[in-house]
């Protein structure tokens, strides 16, 4: 009773009846196309954000959030940058590392990131000791020339808990030539971080054998930080930095790994793009039955034009009626999204026994289950998405119901 006219019209026509039920139809599937599409976008989102979490979750595991490192020399005054890093209340740990290239030999040849740690410092700064499979950190003595081995790498180079394997650094000139630094390390473990890049490329040694086969006296190549924050990671090593004067190397886990995280981001744009398409065509589909929808009213808008309803207000009735129908599919996308995220594990598991098949198997993805991460911004991003579609496809046919003349429309009735 107490609402503008063309807004009170636009409601029931909604509501009632429609002598032609093809009209019917196609708005009904206007409804479902728009609530297909919006479900499916914030279904695939998810989990393509789920992937990326855990992704980044695993390789920071084994990473560092920051790294301060020496400026094209080795870093020699580290135990006061330690010192200097736990001071700040936004850092939960920091331990000094070498990092070099090198080629380990055993039964085979492969190349890998030789670091250097402190064992009883590492725990700080990663979970590599979490996540052996096999020996113990502890192992890492200095002086004993002990490695722990990816899982990955171990199996490639054939070797196992007690093997010798022959590290091979950088060249050494001599009066007799240019000869390599060789040195034998006896693997005493081997650990397995679900992450490829390390399980296939990273060999971890005490932090005094590495300085000895690199003969970097005291020095290291830099000293790793763990936050409360992992965002605040390039801000409290530039500060850092800053502390101890001198020419330093800053970088976050951000940086370094730029590339990856930008292919992630740059897919999952484009998946969203693809799948507004879905939208796009429920939209498409609620402007063919509001056309169909004046073609139907002309005589009900003379009525209207007649009776002192102005064309702007003709052009509101079929706004809103058409606008609600979008609102109506986009609600109802956006609960069966959230319902449909929630429950994938188990409607995922459910196709699995059903089929006999394993859709992710653990040893080509090391995940089990299917990781999802639905974010708030997302979902109201493809919410405003759809009522903008939505609005849209109905501007065409308002303007042509508002451009209806009475008298025409009234000739044959």
């Amino acid at each position: 009773m107490f609402k503008p006219i063309p807004v009170a019209i636009g409601l029931r026509y909604l509501r009632a009846k429609r002598r032609n039920g093809f009209i019917s139809f196609i708005s009904l599937a206007s409804i479902l196309g728009i609530a297909l599409g919006v479900t499916a976008l914030i279904t695939t989102l998810a989990v393509m954000s789920g992937f990326q979490r855990e992704i980044r979750d695993r390789m920071l595991q084994m990473a560092a959030h920051a790294t301060v490192s020496g400026y094209g020399e080795p870093l020699q005054d580290w135990p006061r940058a330690v010192d200097e890093a736990r001071k700040d209340p936004r850092v939960a740990g920091a331990a000094p590392y070498i990092e070099t290239e090198a080629l380990l030999r055993g039964a085979r040849n492969q190349p890998a990131i030789v670091r250097g740690v402190l064992p009883a410092e590492e725990g700080k700064v990663s979970v590599l000791g979490d996540k052996l499979v096999a020996g113990k950190l502890d192992s890492l003595q200095a002086g004993k020339f002990n490695i722990v081995l990816g899982k990955e790498l171990a199996l490639w180079l054939g070797v196992g808990i007690g093997d010798s394997v022959i590290v091979t650094t950088d060249f050494q000139t001599t009066p007799m030539g240019a000869i390599p630094q060789l040195k034998r390390f006896t693997v005493s473990g081997i650990f397995e971080a679900g992450y490829n890049e390390y399980d296939a490329h990273l060999a971890v040694v005490n932090l005094e054998d590495a300085q000895r086969l690199l003969r970097m006296s005291e020095g290291v190549t830099g000293v790793r930080l763990k936050l409360h924050d992992m965002d605040l990671a390039w801000d409290v090593a530039r500060e850092l930095s800053e502390r101890l004067r001198g020419p330093y190397r800053v970088s976050d886990w951000s940086s370094e790994n730029a590339n990856m995280f930008r292919a992630l981001k740059m897919e999952k744009t484009i998946m969203a793009i693809l799948l507004s398409l879905l939208i796009a065509m429920g939209a498409f589909n609620l402007v063919s039955s509001q056309v169909m929808l004046v073609t139907d009213k002309q005589a009900d808008i003379a009525i209207m034009r007649t009776l002192g309803l102005t064309p702007r207000g003709v052009m509101q009735v079929f706004m809103v009626q058409g606008t609600l129908i979008g609102v109506i599919g986009t609600v109802l996308g956006v609960v069966g999204g959230i319902l449909l995220t929630l429950n994938l594990e188990h409607i995922l598991g459910a196709i699995e026994r059903l089929f006999n098949v394993q859709l992710l198997p653990e040893d080509v993805y090391y995940i089990t289950g299917l990781p999802t991460d639905m974010q708030t911004s997302d979902v109201i991003i493809i919410a405003a998405v759809a009522l903008l579609m939505a609005f849209f496809a109905t501007l065409y046919p308002a303007w042509r119901a508002s451009r209806t003349p009475p008298a025409e429309a009234l000739r044959y009735e």
